[in-house]
């Protein structure tokens, strides 16, 4: 029987890891899933939000007391985040240490530097410990956590499945869009946001599988939530070309707000770290204690407030309290999570900017009454430009409002001023509010990702230990010896090891022709170009095309100490051991390097 055409159960699950049909059924089983994922996870904070208030959205009530708990009076604000805390705590820390927080980032480590993999549990654990965050007063979104729960169930298929690393990170990406996709009913948005921000590649293959899972995603969302666009807001009109400039000014302001964001959130989360000595379970109880007195002061802060959102777009909100608005939605998310709670910073953008752009518009009505539009069109094209200084996804900031929205006429000035606040923004602070919390790690996913096959790979992983080098004072009768059985070169060192240059055949030829019986090694070395241990093979492979010797010396790094020997024969072992046996179906061979002097067993 022919290899790669096995019957049976491995048949079929050759077919799946490899076959390009067999990547179109993960994605569409993976947006299945995320689909249902976050219709549960919907209903899950709904649940716990009318168990803990008897209300679907408390932001909405005012300051009132719970159906459930009417004897707790208004008081029952400050108890109900630290029963949540007690109760989401212990589960993050025990179960999923990587479900605190936002999510988006570790989705987007588990992408760059993990080959797409992320425990199973992370899927049941972010969904429970995200929706009591929330439904107890958590003032985060559910966008975070959706992102992290498809992707995680993506992760976990791909590796059931055994696919390849490439197809992995590929599946992570769909289950990433088709959260975002099912839950605001945004299936373009949630295309790119997959793309843009988790895979972070925009090649045909990953295209095309991402929308697929965003797709089925989005058809279980509308099948139970509805074809309506998320939010319902008023139509938007341009009054005059003069207004482009008025949008380019909440451009620069909301790139000033999206970073202001990104500082307090992880300043506050420095300060609990700071100060918190005590188990981590238990952090978010006693951190619950002031976030339910900032609810008790601001109760539209409690949970994602879409609600809120609205009323301010339709122009229900006086300018002195838009402004609390915005500075108690800052505080309130960078409380939720700097206290460990579980939630996402997409929707508190998209509200912070909401909050902003109407408060610039009611202003604009003051000074240009004829000229500036409604404040509810500014405050639309704030959210998309708030949203972009933060995270800098421009497509991702311009498609999820125009989804949100269903309005079209929109569109020229939210590009306008989202550009803006994108390129402001970078200006402002090299990192984004996801991949800060990876930098603060020492974890750069910023860098370019190159398609080279070599940019992974290190010297170190295919460098072959040096020949055995002449010391510097080598005499010539000894250096003649060695070149004779030792081929083109040899690697000359100092008493500290540190690499002098290498004699080479020519070198020894030259000296014997001008009779030179005193030379030594060190006299007869040649400066030479090196190679670094832990540089990239790509690098290396660039400095050694341009060298006419067999091979360039490895030093250490900043020592100068040789380490090693790099050929080109090397670069290609090492390109065999990490490529994949596509044509026969298999996964790739692992091998140990051969190195010189090894014998090579049948």
């Amino acid at each position: 029987m022919r290899i790669g055409t096995r019957s049976g159960a491995g048949g079929i699950a050759d077919w799946i890891a490899i076959s390009p049909s067999g990547l179109v059924v993960l994605a569409l089983i993976v947006g299945a899933g995320a689909g249902v994922g976050a219709v549960a996870f919907r209903y899950l904070i709904l649940g716990f939000t009318l168990l803990f208030t008897g209300h679907e959205d408390y932001s909405s009530v005012g300051r009132s007391a719970s159906a459930t708990m009417p004897w707790l009076g208004i008081w029952f604000i400050v108890l109900v985040p630290i029963v949540g805390g007690l109760l989401y705590g212990p589960l993050v820390d025990r179960f999923a240490k990587e479900a605190r927080g936002h999510g988006v980032p570790e989705v987007m480590l588990s992408v760059s530097e993990s080959g797409g993999k992320i425990r199973p549990q992370v899927a049941i654990v972010k969904s429970l410990a995200s929706a009591l965050c929330i439904g107890s007063g958590g003032s985060v979104g559910r966008e975070g956590p959706i992102v992290q729960i498809g992707s995680a169930l993506g992760s976990t298929l791909g590796q059931i499945a055994k696919v390849p690393e490439s197809r992995l990170r590929l599946l992570v990406a769909c289950g990433a869009a088709g959260g975002i996709s099912a839950t605001f009913n945004a299936p373009i948005a949630g295309v790119f946001f997959g793309l843009e921000l988790i895979l972070r590649d925009f090649e045909t293959e990953a295209f095309g599988v991402v929308v697929l899972a965003s797709v089925v995603a989005d058809v279980i969302g509308r099948a139970a939530f509805g074809s309506h666009p998320f939010l319902t807001l008023p139509p938007f009109q341009l009054h005059s070309v003069v207004e482009y400039g008025f949008y380019a000014g909440l451009g620069v302001l909301a790139a000033i707000v999206g970073v202001a964001f990104v500082r307090v959130l992880y300043g506050l989360e420095d300060v609990f770290d700071r100060v918190w000595k005590a188990p981590e379970w238990l952090r978010p109880a006693a951190g619950g204690v002031l976030l339910g007195l900032l609810l008790l002061a601001v109760p539209q802060m409690y949970g994602v407030g879409y609600p809120v959102l609205e009323s301010a777009i339709r122009g229900q909100y006086v300018l002195w309290f838009l402004l609390v608005l915005l500075g108690a939605k800052v505080l309130a998310t960078s409380l939720t999570i700097g206290i460990g709670g579980s939630g996402g910073v997409f929707a508190p953008s998209l509200f912070m900017g909401a909050m902003l752009g109407a408060a610039y518009g009611l202003v604009l009505h003051h000074v240009a009454p004829g000229i500036a539009g409604t404040a509810g069109a500014y405050g639309i094209v704030g959210m998309g430009a708030v949203f972009a200084g933060a995270a800098r996804a421009p497509i991702t900031a311009v498609l999820i409002i125009f989804e949100l929205t269903g309005e079209y006429h929109i569109i020229l000035p939210l590009m306008l001023a989202v550009v803006l606040a994108t390129a402001i923004s970078k200006l402002l602070t090299a990192d984004t509010i996801y991949t800060l919390k990876l930098r603060r790690r020492g974890i750069d996913i910023s860098r370019r990702r190159d398609t080279s096959p070599f940019a992974a790979l290190k010297v170190r992983d295919a460098m072959q230990p040096a020949p055995i080098p002449l010391a510097d004072a080598t005499p010539w009768e000894e250096v003649v010896s060695r070149i004779a059985s030792n081929g083109d070169g040899l690697p000359v060192v100092d008493g500290g090891g540190g690499l002098v240059g290498i004699v080479t055949r020519q070198q020894v030829e030259n000296a014997v022709q001008h009779d030179e019986p005193d030379a030594t090694a060190d006299s007869l070395a040649v400066r030479s170009p090196v190679v670094l241990a832990d540089q990239s093979l790509q690098d290396a492979l660039a400095t050694l095309v341009h060298h006419e010797g067999s091979g360039l010396p490895v030093v250490g790094p900043g020592d100068g100490v040789l380490v090693g020997w790099l050929s080109h024969r090397d670069i290609l072992r090492a390109y065999d051991r990490t490529r994949s046996y596509d044509p026969v179906n298999l996964p790739p061979k692992t091998m140990a390097p051969v190195r010189r002097g090894d014998s090579v067993q049948p």
